[in-house]
């Protein structure tokens, strides 16, 4: 399983970073960025969590 990011759809409101801070990481300017693709199954509930978060659906998990 996959974290997946669409960088043009983030706004950086962080919550996905609130959700994931192991998974997740921002910028200066509030912008995510996925410090890993490949999820270990430790990782599967912050990321769902996250995912769910985003206002903007910037972020999904995938194969």
């Amino acid at each position: 399983m996959k974290l997946l990011l669409d960088p043009t759809r983030c706004q950086g409101y962080g919550l996905c970073q609130e959700a994931a801070a192991t998974l997740i990481d921002l910028d200066e300017f509030g912008y995510a960025s996925v410090r890993s693709r490949e999820l270990q199954p430790t990782d599967l509930a912050a990321a769902s969590d996250a995912v769910g978060r985003c206002p903007n659906t910037a972020l999904r998990l995938g194969k």
